[in-house]
């Protein structure tokens, strides 16, 4: 009995020694784990920063608007661009005039093809035959052996013809508290919008205030266009609904003009074919609107240099509606119709005073006879 009850002690002590080493065992891996998290260093604390000296004042930032606007190219450089640019055009007259610099022997085929090609190019037949008799008497039939003589009478003959005389500046000269305006004219799709935004940069070039009126009521994206203009420029433009009265809308950005105090307003009008008597009518109307707060200095037609002829028949009607006063080609450089701007001048004796070459938005410049001769001769 009694070693029974050894026997069941043992066992018991067993049992309870196996139970304190399991439990030791299980406990050691979680302090060896509390131990490490323990004992891993933290990280210490940034060192404070070195004091640093006060910024300085930012310089003063245009504002948003201001840096957006463009910088419009100077008047004299477009023209001596330009320049260059017509000196390499297709243009016919200038093929005709390098055609006859370069031939061998001045015979009577090679006079004869020489006027075939500027009638070609509608010079008209007056011009043309000045031109031709002229350079004949000088040249002689069998020409000159001297090609500095030969460039000097053509240059001299042909600056003659575009006549240099004529007043070709634009009249921009008004009283205090008015501004001067000008009106834009011409057919559908001789691009007097474009010319419009691209002679507003011209004026903001030299230095003046201009302003924008969209008179072009029919065309639905004519005022839009005429906004984006500005606004890379920096000028306003006055627009109203699309169908609106044109000569309210040009009364009311005159009346802005007047407002503001600035030294153009420029007035686009819609297009509209010569033939029309009643748009016609309108246009005069939209005129004698304008001058009940300011006198129109300038009535510019817009005439696309390669319609030709038909440019003059265009140019015919509007002087006789709106007393056209300056004249504008667009295209001189895609044109083989050189010739238009002698023609033009002759027709309605009112001298071409732009001329675009190019679609760029400082491809308009001044028309400057010598340098139109300069380029067609390619000098």
């Amino acid at each position: 009995m009694n070693f029974l009850w050894v026997a069941i002690a043992v066992v018991v002590v067993v049992v309870v020694v196996g139970l304190v080493v399991w439990t030791l065992r299980r406990r050691k891996p979680v302090d060896s784990v509390a131990s490490v998290a323990l004992e891993t260093p933290t990280r210490p604390p940034a060192e404070p920063a070195a004091e640093t000296p006060p910024a300085e004042a930012p310089a003063e930032v245009p504002s948003v608007e201001d840096a957006s606007l463009e910088t419009p190219e100077q008047p004299a450089s477009r023209m001596v661009r330009l320049r260059r640019r017509l000196a390499s055009s297709r243009n016919g007259l200038a093929r005709a005039l390098a055609d006859l610099l370069s031939a061998d022997k001045l015979d009577a085929a090679t006079w004869d093809a020489f006027e075939t090609t500027l009638l070609s190019a509608d010079l008209g037949v007056g011009p043309t035959t000045e031109l031709v008799d002229g350079l004949r008497a000088k040249l002689g039939v069998e020409g000159t052996s001297d090609p500095a003589v030969a460039r000097q009478a053509l240059h001299d003959d042909l600056l003659t013809l575009v006549d240099p005389s004529l007043d070709r500046s634009l009249s921009l000269t008004h009283d205090a508290g008015v501004p001067a305006v000008v009106m834009m004219v011409g057919v559908n799709g001789t691009g007097k919008t474009t010319t419009v935004g691209k002679l507003g940069r011209l004026l903001v070039a030299e230095g003046n205030t201009v302003l924008f009126g969209a008179a072009d009521t029919f065309r639905a994206a004519a005022a839009e266009q005429l906004t984006t203009w500005g606004g890379r420029v920096g000028v306003e433009t006055v627009s109203g609904a699309e169908g609106a009265d044109p000569a309210s809308v040009a009364y009311q950005a005159v009346e802005r003009g007047v407002k503001d105090g600035v030294d153009v307003v420029l007035v686009d009008t819609a297009g509209r074919l010569h033939t029309k008597v009643g748009l016609m009518d309108e246009l005069g109307k939209v005129k004698r609107v304008i001058e009940k707060l300011a006198p129109v200095t300038e009535v510019l037609l817009v005439i696309d240099a390669t319609t030709g002829q038909n440019g003059l028949a265009q140019a015919r009607i509007f002087a006789e509606v709106v007393d056209v006063t300056g004249l504008v080609l667009t295209k001189l450089d895609g044109s083989a119709k050189g010739g238009i701007v002698v023609a033009v001048q002759r027709e309605l004796n009112v001298p071409v005073k732009l001329v675009g070459l190019g679609e760029g938005v400082d491809d308009l410049a001044p028309f400057d006879p010598e340098q139109f001769v300069q380029g067609l001769l390619g000098e």
